[in-house]
């Protein structure tokens, strides 16, 4: 029975995942869904999760928390690297870890080799973690009904163990859902969909574990907690380890961070089937909610499985299968079965999906694709040939888990293999993080900061695993590396105050981060590194465009680079490639001689989603130095033929040219020149004229005030007072329009760009002029765009801008059926602004020029209201200034319509 389950239960998987890839054929991929994409996280939650935290509980209590306090104080810090992480990689069509740090340092073949096996070194005991726990709870369930045969086959130890079978079916279900692309950076709708199923089916089931528990074999939660406090071998279970204390939480908590976020199985779910960025903003809360009810019940589960076994010796990893199974409740233990084969082979499915990848594109591919003898025989199936590859590696991590498991992982915790593997990912830290925020950062110290820091958790963590297995004597435990005792694996260099843990991942990330620093520091950045390190600390402002040229003057025939991709991508979905490249660049690209460098990068891209980096660099430089000697040679034979007569007429040619444009430079400025005086003369005169105006009103009352005072009775005074203020800011204002002006013109305005409430901002313009639409009876109806993105600007600069649109609109409005109509929409990259008044209108031709900073001044009777008709000048260059646009539609005696367009991405403007 218990195998039919198993079998039904994984054919329901297979359904499910199907079904995905179904609806994603459709047009409606569960992808897209942000639950979805934050339940297809949840494949942090391993068997590990689901068994390992309870042995862990049974064993030391509260510690067992750190893994899952640690993600959830930090995701604030996960969306911000994850949201830079996700742009870089959907630009650059990276698809792995290894190709993500590879692409970084140079597109270094070697980091992207070294990063593969360190990965598949730190992955396979995690695998093997998973494989380990299937197989012990198959085996628990079934232990009543005899030993556990399959098919009738040889009674031999590989055919009577379940951990293989389940190897097999991971294969299985791997290969048909993670390797029918040869496109890596494709995302695959049926693996993610049944991610999201298993993640509710392990919550469900762990829960109904839980429950029964607490409320069938106790009184409830407090019930437990009571007996278990009463019991001196039990209550200290939950306090804090006396072994490390704080700092080993710190350090539990820093390695679960680092591990959440460079996970290769993370990293598959979170940046490569990722389809929309703003997915995260709904992952920040259902993930920590996630991680707090599938944890709710573990303590209770851990010390009422310690209590109910008192005297018994059971694995406290199985409490989850053993509880139920001692009371007899069969279908409830069969439930807690399936709920751990979900926890497990999610996270096989993703991992061996991710490393198979990375095998095959940053070790097997550049290796294959420099055989002449591969490319000839595998031509226009080079693609399918690479997916063969993926499915082989597959079988070859499986394997490798497998084999993991039954000769060192034994008599190991789920716990421990689980933290051994965590401390290994977080060698990948340094090198991400600083790749992203750090230019400085370089391939050498990349490489030397990964191999050290490596070397330390192998040493302190792998090494006495091993010995604990039997491959080494203890000697080396107790006496260190060649007799010295500072280097004891649990007490490298004398720090033994820390937990195993604890102290390989301070020593590893402390030898990783400083290799890193320092080296980078030591040693420039150069190159096609330095370029690479501009582009991914400044995604923000080339996420949209291509790498530029980084082939020199080769010369490649464009039938060459669209063969290569029809090798590798298949003969349609290369021919789709470069249309699109075709219509993005238009015709002419055809009618270059040899190669356009914007292919070749965009090649480049295309192919480093297939094959990688490393392999992708490898053909391209084939085909290219095809074709490079006789192009030079071509070029050489030519410039020797006519080598003296091409410079004497390039030198003539210049000279020429050279008078030409100063000519025609120096009778453009002149014209310049003068124009600017006769508006520098016409702006002094209007600004002096507007000066004058409340300078002759400032004086007559203030010298009323002054002769008349005892004549003059409060009330008057007040008025004078009053007059005589309201045209000193009148002054004032004319005199901060000029300094503004002047800043503008001479580049030294800075803005104080922060992300602002559209609407909010345009509510207060209008409360701003609100006394001054009374005064005239004005209508004003307003339209706001539902569900606006802040937008990243000046608030006090775009509110002047607003306010003079709204005061214009006000005084060529009539009086008493004046309306004025505000509209803000989303048009994409960026939010439009409109201000419609029902005025007098502007002619056709005044549309450019009313926002010239002299348009007042040469034209005194058009539209003039008051002031000194920099109003407009002033609101042109904020915008500008924002990297927006102004501009105005008119019919004149009917309407004027003035618009802004403001970018909602400012990042990298000072």
């Amino acid at each position: 029975m218990l195998v039919i389950l198993s079998i039904s239960y994984l054919i329901v998987l297979f359904a499910i995942a199907y079904w995905g890839e179904h609806q994603a054929r459709k047009g409606k991929s569960l992808v897209y869904n942000p639950y979805v994409f934050s339940l297809s996280l949840t494949v942090y939650c391993t068997a590990w999760t689901y068994y390992g935290s309870v042995g862990r509980a049974a064993q030391s209590g509260v510690d067992f928390l750190t893994i899952y306090i640690g993600p959830s104080l930090a995701l604030p810090l996960w969306w911000i690297i994850m949201r830079k992480i996700i742009r870089i990689c959907k630009t650059r069509n990276i698809t792995s870890i290894a190709d993500f740090i590879s692409y970084r340092y140079g597109k270094s073949s070697v980091l992207g080799v070294l990063v593969t096996v360190l990965s598949l070194l730190g992955i396979i005991p995690y695998i093997a973690l998973q494989l380990k726990a299937v197989s012990v709870s198959f085996n628990v369930l079934a232990a009543e009904s005899g030993p556990v045969f399959f098919l009738n086959l040889d009674q031999s130890y590989l055919f009577e163990d379940s951990a293989f079978y389940v190897m097999l079916v991971m294969a299985l279900f791997t290969i048909l859902f993670g390797t029918r692309s040869i496109e890596a950076s494709e995302r695959h709708d049926g693996i993610v969909t049944a991610i999201a199923f298993e993640s509710i089916v392990k919550l469900l089931a762990f829960l109904a574990i839980g429950i029964f528990v607490s409320y069938e074999l106790f009184d409830g939660i407090q019930d437990i907690f009571a007996q278990a406090r009463a019991r001196p071998e039990l209550s200290p279970l939950f306090q804090l380890s006396p072994q490390g204390g704080m700092s080993s939480w710190f350090f539990m908590s820093l390695s679960s961070i680092l591990a959440f976020m460079f996970l290769p199985r993370q990293f598959q779910v979170t940046v490569v089937e990722n389809v929309d960025p703003r997915q995260l903003n709904k992952a920040i809360w259902v993930f920590p909610l996630y991680l707090f009810l599938i944890n709710f019940f573990v303590i209770p589960i851990a010390m009422a499985g310690r209590l109910v076994f008192e005297g018994v010796q059971v694995d406290a990893d199985l409490y989850v299968l053993t509880l139920p199974l001692r009371e007899g409740n069969l279908g409830l233990a069969i439930l807690a079965y399936l709920g751990g084969v979900s926890a497990a082979t999610s996270m096989i499915i993703v991992s061996t999906t991710a490393l198979s990848v990375m095998l095959s594109n940053n070790l097997i591919m550049p290796a294959l694709v420099s055989i002449p003898l591969i490319k000839r025989r595998y031509t226009n199936r080079l693609g399918q040939f690479l997916i063969y590859i993926r499915r082989i590696c597959i079988l070859l991590v499986l394997h490798l888990s497998y084999t993991f498991e039954k000769t060192i992982a034994q008599d190991t915790a789920l716990v421990s293999i689980g933290l051994i593997s965590f401390v290994a990912i977080s060698q990948f830290a340094p090198s991400m993080v600083g790749g992203i925020y750090w230019k400085r950062a370089n391939r050498m110290g990349a490489q030397v900061g990964l191999i050290l820091g490596f070397l330390v958790w192998f040493y302190c963590l792998v090494f006495p695993t091993l010995i604990n297995a039997g491959y080494f004597t203890k000697d080396w435990m107790e006496e260190g590396l060649l007799g010295l005792s500072l280097l004891r694996p649990f007490a490298l260099f004398g720090l033994d105050s820390l937990d195993a843990i604890s102290h390989a991942l301070f020593w590893s990330l402390l030898f990783n981060t400083s290799s890193l620093v320092g080296l980078s520091l030591l040693f420039p950045t150069r190159g096609t590194e330095a370029n690479q390190a501009e582009v991914f600390v400044n995604i923000e402002q080339y996420s949209s465009t291509y790498e530029g040229n980084l082939y020199g003057n080769i010369k490649v025939r464009i039938p060459d680079i669209e063969s290569l991709l029809k090798d590798f991508l298949g003969p349609q979905r290369g021919y789709e490639v470069m249309q699109k490249f075709k219509e993005f660049h238009g015709e002419d690209w055809l009618k270059k001689p040899g190669i356009d460098v914007n292919l070749m990068s965009y090649a480049e891209k295309i192919l480093s989603g297939a094959i990688g980096v490393a392999a992708s660099k490898i053909v391209l430089a084939s085909i290219a130095k095809e074709e490079e000697g006789v192009q030079i040679e071509e070029v050489y034979r030519i410039v020797k033929e006519s080598q003296q007569l091409i410079q004497l007429n390039q030198q003539l040619r210049e000279k020429s040219d050279a008078l030409e444009r100063s000519s025609v430079q120096l009778q453009d400025l002149n014209e310049r020149l003068q124009a600017s005086d006769n508006q520098k003369n016409e702006f002094i005169s209007t600004i002096t004229h507007e000066m004058r105006t409340p300078l002759t009103s400032i004086r007559a009352f203030s010298e009323i005030l002054y002769d008349n005072d005892e004549e003059l009775d409060t009330r008057e005074k007040q008025q004078f007072l009053k007059t005589i203020i309201k045209e000193t800011n009148r002054m004032e204002r004319l005199i901060n329009q000029v300094l503004d002006l002047e800043k503008f013109e001479s580049g030294t305005m800075r803005l104080d760009i922060q992300n602002t409430d559209l609407h909010e901002l345009v509510k207060e313009s209008l409360a701003a002029v609100y006394q001054l639409m009374q005064d005239k009876a004005i209508r004003v109806d307003t339209f706001y765009e539902p569900n606006l993105p802040e937008v990243p600007l000046d608030r006090d600069r775009v509110l002047q801008v607003l306010i003079n649109l709204l005061s214009n609109a006000i005084k060529f409005s009539p009086k008493d059926s004046g309306i004025i109509r505000v509209q803000t929409l989303n048009m994409g990259d960026y939010v439009q602004i409109s201000v419609w008044d029902n005025g007098k209108g502007i002619s056709p031709e005044l549309k450019e020029i009313i926002f010239e900073k002299f348009f007042q001044a040469k034209n005194q009777n058009i539209r003039k209201p008051k002031g000194s008709g920099l109003g407009l000048a002033i609101s042109k260059k904020i915008i500008q200034y924002h990297r927006g646009k102004i501009w105005v539609d008119s019919q004149p005696s009917e309407y004027s319509c003035f618009y802004i367009e403001l970018p909602l991405n400012q990042v990298g403007y000072n």
